[in-house]
């Protein structure tokens, strides 16, 4: 017999002597369905501390001089592409009119037509190739006594008839359909004009505005400032030979802040029956709105909330892509703004209301509501104004659990089955001993 060592009595593990030892068949039973149990429980285990989810926070925004970037598809049946403008203005100052940039107009075909998408070729009312045609070098077109623009393709001249219209804007004139204009008459402005009368439009892209309250909005008309009023040229949307006129109603097809997160992001955070959905949904998409009166307007309250996304691991990556930091704004693309290359996301989520009435004025005594009154005036068209909460939500994604705790769960699960099956297979074994003396008396 080996000599004992002074660590035999802190033994807690005592053993048995094999020959003490008495198997049986319900103990053979009992210890494979305890393994399997074991194997089951494991395999949860691990499928629970590699399965991800994303944690909600609620934070104060404390960026400064940041930016936010809109995109929206509106299709507008009963309006065509070259009576839309679409103006930003917000309440730091800054006044974007007859936004282009980012910004693509589709003509639709007339809603009796099934109003599908023209031909792109036809887009322009007046190509480049057209307006130089016939041109001597040396023209030189007058602007009808207002400043010449200073994007003018000739300096100190007018030589197209969007560059009489823009002169014209500068000094808050209404321009109508450019009678006796010489630009407009050579490039047969008012008779194409006509030919688009029953078309639709469909404004599509992003525009890049400050995040601070502000509002953009789809107007008939070229826009100008007179005084501290900002108003559209109105003459060709009213002034129209089409029966019936023109209309405000429309579809939102899509209307989003900040970029959106990925379909392969959203399917692998969701579960088997719904992806996930706490990033933001857009409210405003597929909302239609229809109406008969030329003198209409639709206003959109939106309620903008910062939301971030931040990937799993982004503790240990830099805080977010200093990209966006050291490149001016002006030489990141649309779309590309709020995507950081650690892969993080900053984007906006948003409610809205939405308000209607017309311009005519008078109650709401047809919907039953004679009490609520509308005032009279405004400019038709369709009004979003946004305004930016001081709150922030940041959705990260984090495991379940550690691999500490992964490990204990493993411990727990063998430790657990193991001693619970130690006593059944105990119960099972006295019992069939009690019964075998039973039977023996």
């Amino acid at each position: 017999m080996p000599a004992k060592s002074r660590f035999t009595r802190l033994d807690a593990f005592t053993k048995t002597v094999e020959d003490a030892r008495i198997r049986t068949t319900s103990g053979g039973i009992v210890t494979i369905a305890s393994l399997l149990v074991v194997l089951y429980l494991v395999w949860g285990e691990w499928a629970d501390y590699r399965r991800i989810v994303v944690h909600p926070e609620l934070i104060v925004d404390k960026g400064r001089g940041e930016k936010m970037e809109i995109h929206l598809n509106v299709s507008f049946p009963r309006v065509p592409c070259e009576l839309l403008s679409l103006d930003v203005m917000d309440v730091s100052g800054e006044i974007q009119t007859g936004v282009v940039s980012g910004v693509n107009k589709v003509r639709l075909a007339p809603v009796s037509e099934g109003g599908q998408m023209i031909d792109m070729k036809a887009l322009e009312l007046h190509s480049a190739e057209e307006i130089a045609l016939h041109l001597d070098p040396e023209y030189c077109g007058q602007c009808y006594g207002a400043p010449a623009p200073l994007n003018a393709i000739k300096a100190g001249c007018c030589n197209t008839c969007d560059e009489v219209r823009e002169a014209y804007a500068s000094v808050s004139w209404a321009f109508g359909r450019g009678e006796n204009v010489e630009q407009c008459e050579r490039e047969g402005y008012a008779d194409r004009l006509d030919t688009q009368r029953k078309e639709g439009c469909r404004i599509e892209g992003g525009i890049r505005v400050n995040k601070v309250v502000g509002n953009f909005h789809i107007a008939p008309g070229r826009s100008f400032s007179n005084g501290n009023m900002h108003v559209h040229d109105l003459n060709n949307y009213f002034e129209s030979p089409v029966e019936g006129g023109h209309t405000f109603s429309h579809k939102v097809h899509h209307l989003r802040f900040g970029p959106q997160l990925s379909d392969d992001v959203t399917k692998r955070l969701g579960g088997k029956v719904m992806p996930w959905t706490n990033h933001h949904l857009n409210p405003l998409d597929d909302t239609q709105q229809f109406t008969d009166d030329a003198a209409y307007n639709y206003m959109y309250f939106v309620k903008v909330v910062s939301t971030a996304y931040f990937p799993l691991g982004w503790e240990h990556k830099p805080e977010m892509s200093s990209k966006q930091g050291e490149i001016p704004d002006e030489l990141i693309s649309i779309g590309a703004y709020g995507h950081g290359d650690d892969g993080s996301v900053e984007t906006h989520q948003y409610s809205v209301t939405s308000h209607k009435r017309s311009l005519s004025g008078g109650d709401d005594s047809a919907e039953g509501h004679k009490e609520k009154l509308h005032a009279k005036g405004g400019i038709p068209g369709v009004f979003f104004s946004y305004d930016i909460s001081p709150m922030k939500v940041i959705n990260r994604e984090e495991r379940t659990k550690t691999f500490s705790g992964f490990l204990t769960g493993i411990c727990a699960v063998i430790g657990g089955t193991l001693t619970v099956a130690a006593a059944i297979d105990r119960a099972m074994y006295e019992g069939a001993m009690r019964v075998k003396k039973i039977h023996q008396t």
